[in-house]
């Protein structure tokens, strides 16, 4: 599987390809410096939304995961840049709990492009399972302005 790996303000992330499309996205993950075209494109969007200059990916995504998990991220994908929602608010949509959505936002294989770092919990942040943890999801936050009270 092709991998590229960028510097980014968040740290070193590696993205992965597989079959035309993105899989994931690691900090600090397996180094590669694969020159596809849709590496490029991806390194390319990610440095345009962390410069605030994108506000919408246009990727091909395939993230592994159960049909829940599945649901979960599309939801996730269809919340609009600057906007959140609870994990309660997905799992009504979802017809679920609000456990089943925090365990499939912490599985989310392709952070920042299926943005679970837009999932609070109904009294504040909830976790986040990227490098630095609530301080990478409150910097994601703050660069959308989808969070008032931080920004």
């Amino acid at each position: 599987m092709p991998v590229a790996e960028i510097e980014t303000w968040l740290g070193r992330l590696s993205i992965t390809e597989q079959d035309g499309a993105i899989t994931q996205i690691h900090w600090n993950g397996a180094a590669g410096k694969a020159e596809t075209p849709l590496l490029k494109e991806a390194a390319r969007q990610i440095q345009a939304y962390l410069a605030g200059d994108l506000k919408a990916f246009d990727l091909p995504l395939a993230p592994k995961g159960g049909d829940l998990h599945q649901a979960v991220f599309r939801a996730m994908l269809a919340i609009p840049y600057g906007e959140t929602r609870t994990y309660g608010d997905l799992a009504k949509e979802l017809d679920t709990y609000g456990q089943p959505i925090g365990q499939a936002c912490g599985a989310n294989p392709i952070p920042i492009v299926i943005p679970c770092h837009r999932i609070l919990s109904a009294n504040g942040l909830g976790g986040y399972s990227g490098a630095g943890g609530t301080e990478t999801k409150i910097a994601l936050l703050k660069l959308e302005g989808g969070y008032p009270f931080l920004v």
